[in-house]
């Protein structure tokens, strides 16, 4: 119905498609490979992905076959966070249509604007499926491909690695992030034998500053202190510290699945999936910049987290409600980019204040 019912809208597809393009026709060079709007900034594996698109797409102009590609792709993605929600056992049967149906942004991102970020998430949470199933060196494998679509994906790996650690001991932490590794080497060499400078700098800055025009969370910032590197320094502070004060709980976690995980007890997997999606909410709450399609990044998991706070249930629809409000306001506000730091505030608050319940019980 979105599909054939609301318009289509341009804004990075084109761009991509001249990007992969330029690969197409010989170019390795990734400072040589631009778009519309700008040069590649995406690792290998967004470029070998949207070239087999560029491909089946007909060089990308047929938009509508396009479409219904990431039609399938969230349906897709719908099943995969639905299995890893449904093994934790937290929620009521009623949010899993909630989160079906009723966000138009997440519609918009997937069908109506052709985004990486949800091919990056997808892959994210496939790796977190494999991870519950055991199956560790596949799920390190795709999880490197979703790291190799999109960096934010990255925002997962302080608990990953932890649990690499404690779930799989040093040596096979060691294979793991070898397998992580290998996967970047092999999707990135083309780029990195022609050029590995220019590759590493453009598909993994982590400098890059974001255009002020297009923020969601930061509206309420004068624009001089929104691009400053202080002001960067100091949410990337901001965020290893909050990560720091986390660690002795979620270590706590991983340790208790650790000895659980192979037994049939019921919400067994809430001790996995909590650390992970937990990890990356923070790294959202502390990102420099929001833009609009980064609410996939963790909209699929606010409910979860929600339910793993002690406010009572009007509460908690209050909070996801305000949240998708913030994220449907265009142009953002000063209002509702601060709404959307209350939001978060209170939810990381209650999240941690319910984890460090549960550790010391």
């Amino acid at each position: 119905i979105v599909i054939h019912k609301v318009k289509y809208t341009e804004i990075d597809w084109i761009a991509y498609m001249q990007e992969v393009e330029g690969v197409k026709n010989g170019t390795y060079d990734y400072s040589l490979l631009k778009g519309d709007t700008g040069p590649l900034v995406y690792p290998g594996g967004f470029v070998w992905i949207y070239l087999l698109l560029y491909t089946i797409t007909s060089q990308g102009k047929n938009i509508l076959l396009a479409q219904y590609i990431f039609l399938g792709l969230y349906v897709l993605n719908l099943a995969l966070i639905f299995r890893i929600l449904v093994k934790t056992r937290k929620l009521p049967p009623y949010l899993y249509a909630l989160l079906s149906l009723t966000s138009y942004r997440i519609h918009s991102i997937f069908v109506l604007r052709l985004f990486n970020d949800p091919v990056a998430v997808l892959l994210l949470y496939a790796a977190i499926n494999l991870f519950l199933d055991q199956y560790w060196s596949l799920g390190s494998l795709v999880y490197s491909m979703a790291v190799s679509v999109k960096m934010n994906i990255l925002l997962y790996s302080p608990a990953l690695l932890l649990a690499y650690f404690t779930l799989l001991g040093y040596k096979q932490t060691i294979l793991q992030l070898l397998i992580c590794a290998s996967f970047q080497v092999l999707v990135g060499l083309p780029f990195l034998m022609e050029n590995p400078v220019n590759y590493l700098v453009g598909a993994f800055n982590l400098g890059r500053v974001f255009i002020f025009k297009w923020t969601v969370n930061f509206r309420f910032l004068p624009e001089e202190i929104f691009v400053s590197k202080y002001f960067h320094a100091s949410l990337l502070i901001i965020h290893i510290l909050i990560l720091l004060f986390c660690l002795p709980y979620v270590n706590r976690f991983y340790k208790a699945y650790a000895k659980i995980r192979s037994l049939d007890i019921e919400q067994a997997a809430q001790l996995f999936v909590l650390p992970m999606f937990l990890c990356n909410f923070i790294g959202v709450m502390c990102a420099r910049s929001l833009h609009y399609q980064f609410y996939v990044w963790y909209y699929h998991t606010l409910p979860y987290l929600a339910w793993c706070t002690d406010y009572r249930t009007v509460t908690r629809l209050l909070i996801l409600g305000v949240i998708e409000m913030c994220w449907n306001t265009y142009p953002s506000t000063v209002y509702s980019s601060l709404a959307l730091h209350g939001c978060h505030i209170a939810l990381l608050f209650s999240v941690v204040k319910t984890i460090i319940k549960h550790v010391n019980t």
